[in-house]
């Protein structure tokens, strides 16, 4: 069971409702973990309908609230669909039961985490799966990005900043910074992540919200073998630089970004293991 250094009784994101794409394993999942363990109520998103179910029950279970609303709720589908964002979006009533139907409703918390990796560069990867691959990766981030933008924006006119704070998060990449030839179809999708969420910064944070890439180096979990990375070599590669990343080590930053006073924002942050020369 994941615990937290976080004392029960020091949860800074008890009045915010953060919500998550890629939810079911990995990244997303340890910062859903995390981010109710400091307070926060959850709209979960992914495709896997079976491992969201089971985690909501576990943050109810662990955390549950004290206005008998929901700790989480989730919001299975393709986080690309324009029609899955806003079922998202929408779902954020669920959690704020008792708010008022004149203001305006959204999470004030969003993390743009799903994505999915491919094997290769432009020479050697798989053709067949480029355009899923800069759909899920560039469009569905984009997608997000203006809807929760948008959302974020309203959110904070309907309020008195900078008393509360509202974020966007997007998860980058350091082979969207510092490009690798193993990898270069992938980490082309991560190169324009990573310009939109600066473009993102520059346009919302004067309006009071704030816009984080975080651009994390190699992290252990599921995301290799769902890429077709060679497992063999991979775990070579981890073995030469280990101790890798782990999810929990990109949630425990996020939460750190999320949690400061609404006129400190931490905008660009690259992770990487101690022995992680490159990239």
């Amino acid at each position: 069971m994941y615990s937290s250094d976080q004392p029960r009784e020091s949860q800074p994101l008890s009045s915010r409702i953060a919500l998550i794409t890629g939810a079911s394993a990995g990244i997303g999942q340890h910062c859903a973990l995390h981010f109710a363990s400091l307070g926060a109520k959850l709209i979960l998103n992914a495709r896997r309908e079976p491992n969201l179910a089971q985690l909501a029950q576990q943050l109810d279970d662990q955390y549950p609230t004290t206005d008998g609303s929901p700790r989480a709720i989730f919001v299975a589908g393709d986080a690309a669909d324009q029609s899955t964002i806003d079922e998202m979006m929408a779902s954020t009533t669920l959690l704020n039961p008792h708010a008022s139907p004149q203001k305006h409703n959204s999470p004030d918390i969003v993390l743009v985490n799903a994505g999915r990796g491919l094997d290769g560069s432009v020479l050697t990867s798989d053709t067949t799966q480029w355009e899923e691959m800069v759909r899920t990766n560039l469009l569905g981030a984009a997608r997000l990005i203006r809807t929760a933008g948008n959302a974020l924006q309203k959110l904070q006119e309907s309020r008195d900043w900078p008393e509360k704070s509202t974020d966007l998060v997007i998860l980058g990449s350091t082979v969207g910074r510092h490009i690798s030839p193993f990898s270069s179809m992938y980490g082309s999708t991560k190169f324009a992540v990573n310009s939109l969420a600066e473009a993102a910064r520059r346009e919302l944070g004067p309006k009071g919200v704030r816009v984080s890439l975080i651009e994390p180096g190699i992290v252990k979990s599921e995301f290799q073998q769902v890429a077709g990375y060679d497992q063999g070599k991979f775990d070579d590669l981890m073995d030469s630089i280990s101790p890798v990343l782990s999810p929990m080590d990109i949630a425990r930053t996020i939460g750190f970004i999320i949690t400061q006073p609404p006129g400190m924002h931490v905008s660009d942050v690259v992770i990487r293991s101690t022995r992680q020369e490159y990239p």
